[in-house]
């Protein structure tokens, strides 16, 4: 007795844009911005199919510990 399980893709995009996924990817994000050091930033933005955080150096101070250091591979890694 075989069963089919069939995803709605509508549903699916739908759980994938939600604010309650913002929140996760949010509070998953900014702990690890500030676990980088002072000038990271964390935000949250929602696509065409799914929402997405970004981890980004805020400042030049920032931008070129990254570069020298690879801050945001280690606080990800």
């Amino acid at each position: 007795m075989s069963k089919t399980f069939v995803l709605n893709p509508d549903g699916v995009r739908a759980l994938l844009q939600s604010t309650e996924m913002q929140g996760v990817l949010s509070s998953l994000a900014t702990p690890r911005a500030a676990r980088a050091g002072d000038g990271y930033g964390a935000a949250v933005h929602v696509g065409k199919k799914r929402c997405y955080a970004n981890i980004y150096p805020d400042s030049d101070k920032a931008y070129r510990d990254n570069n020298e250091h690879n801050t945001l591979l280690k606080v990800l890694g």
